[in-house]
C-alpha cells in the first residue's frame, strides 16, 4: 500500500514513517514545519526523514506542502496513486490555542477537510487520524474506554479541533460505506527511536512534561515546575498514561494492517471488504504520576532534576489513564516498552542531540 503522511517530519511522525517503511510500506511524506522550523536542513529537506532514511536503508520521499494550501495539496493527489492516508498535521500546543483559538480552528479544520474533499475526489478511501486523550475532557470514570464520553468539558481549542474532525470523519464514514475511518486517540507519547537518531525536538520550551525534565536533565532548562502536588494520586502529583512513541508508531501499521487485510478478504469474496468506522485507544493502560516520571529520568540519566511546586492550572485532573483492550483486541496491538524504556531512550536521545536536529 501506498500511504500519504501528513506531518510526517514531526516527532510522532518520523517515528510513523519508520515503523511503516520497516513493514513493507511505501509513503509520500509532507508538512510544512509549522511546529519545528529548525527540523530542515539547508536544502529544505527534513532532517528527520533523512535520519529515517538512514536507519531503514529506504527512500523516503518529502514535499514541503501545507496541507491548508488546497492547491498545493491537490498537486500531489494528482500526481499520485494513494492507498490510503495517515493525518498527523496540526497546530498542536494546548496553551497556544488558548491564547491563539482562531489560529488552531482555521489550520486544523481547514487541513483536515482539504485532505478529506482530496480523497473523496481521488478515490482514496482508507484514512487514519491522529486524535487524541483530550476528547474526552476531565474523565467521569477511569479507565478510560472507548465508550466514554467524549466533547464535554475539554479545556481547550486544541482538543476541540481533534473532537470535531473526528465528528466530520464519523459523517463522512456513513455518508461513504466503502471508506475505512480510523481514529486513534493518543495518550502520552515519550522516549525517541533506540538508534538516538531521532526524538522529540520541541520549538522553544517545551509543552509536554518529558521533553522539560530531560531539558532540566542536561542543563538547557534550570528547574521543573510540578503543577500541584495535593492530588488524590500515590504521590500527589498528577498521573497520566504515558506511551512509548515508537509503540504509539506501530499502532498506526496496524491499523492499516487491519485494512489490508480486510481488502485481501474482498478480492477472495468472502466479505465486504472494509472495516468502517473504528476507534482505539493507543495507551498502556499504567498510569504514572509526575514524580515517577522524574525519579525514572533521575535514574537512567544518574543527573539531579530541580523541581519546585506550583499551583495546579486551569483543567487540570489528578488522573488520565486508558483501557487499551480493544486495540489489543482487534488490532493485535499493544504496548510492549515500560517506563524504563520510555526514560532510556528519551535519554539517549537527549544526550546525542542535545540542540534537537539544529546541532
Amino acid at each position: 500500500m501506498h500511504l500519504l503522511v501528513t506531518g510526517a517530519a514531526g516527532f510522532i511522525g518520523s517515528h510513523t514513517v519508520l515503523e511503516l517503511l520497516n513493514s513493507g510500506y511505501t509513503v509520500l511524506c509532507i508538512d510544512n514545519f509549522a511546529n519545528a522550523i529548525s527540523v530542515t536542513d539547508e536544502h529544505g529537506n527534513a532532517i528527520s526523514l533523512k535520519r529515517v532514511a538512514v536507519i531503514t536503508g529506504k527512500e523516503v520521499p518529502f514535499k514541503n506542502v501545507d496541507v491548508c494550501d488546497e492547491k498545493a495539496l491537490e498537486k500531489i493527489f494528482a500526481e499520485n496513486k494513494f492507498d490510503g492516508v495517515i493525518h498527523l498535521a496540526a497546530l498542536k500546543a494546548v496553551g497556544e490555542s488558548v491564547a491563539k483559538p482562531l489560529q488552531y480552528y482555521s489550520n486544523n479544520l481547514v487541513a483536515s477537510l482539504n485532505l478529506i474533499q482530496m480523497c473523496l475526489k481521488y478515490n482514496v478511501k482508507n484514512f487514519v487520524f491522529s486524535s487524541s486523550a483530550t476528547v474526552y475532557g476531565p474523565p467521569s470514570e477511569l479507565p478510560i474506554t472507548e465508550k466514554s464520553q467524549t466533547g464535554q468539558g475539554i479545556t481547550n481549542p486544541y482538543g476541540q479541533t481533534k473532537y470535531m474532525m473526528e465528528q466530520i470523519l464519523i459523517d463522512v464514514g456513513k455518508a461513504n460505506p466503502d471508506w475505512n475511518v480510523v481514529l486513534l486517540r493518543y495518550f502520552n507519547p515519550v522516549g525517541a527511536h533506540k538508534s538516538g537518531l531521532i526524538g522529540e525536538d520541541p520549538k522553544g520550551v517545551p509543552n509536554n512534561l518529558m521533553p522539560y525534565v530531560s531539558q532540566v536533565a542536561i542543563g538547557k532548562l534550570p528547574v521543573l515546575t510540578i503543577y500541584g502536588d495535593k492530588f488524590d494520586t500515590i504521590d500527589g502529583t498528577g498521573v497520566r498514561d504515558y506511551i512509548h512513541v515508537v509503540d504509539l508508531a506501530k499502532g498506526h501499521v496496524k491499523a492499516f494492517d487491519r485494512i489490508k487485510v480486510g481488502k485481501m478478504k474482498e478480492k477472495l469474496k468472502n466479505t465486504v471488504g472494509n472495516v468502517g468506522t473504528e476507534i482505539y485507544n493507543l495507551g498502556t493502560g499504567v498510569g504514572y504520576s509526575v514524580r515517577q516520571m522524574v525519579d525514572a529520568l533521575k535514574k537512567v540519566s544518574g543527573r539531579d532534576i530541580p523541581v519546585k511546586i506550583g499551583v495546579p492550572r486551569p483543567g487540570d485532573v489528578a488522573s488520565v489513564y486508558c483501557d487499551p483492550s480493544l486495540a489489543h483486541e482487534k488490532l493485535g496491538w499493544r504496548a510492549e516498552n515500560g517506563l524504563e524504556e520510555m526514560c532510556a531512550d528519551l535519554w539517549n536521545w537527549q544526550t546525542k542531540n542535545p540542540q534537537g536536529f539544529s546541532a
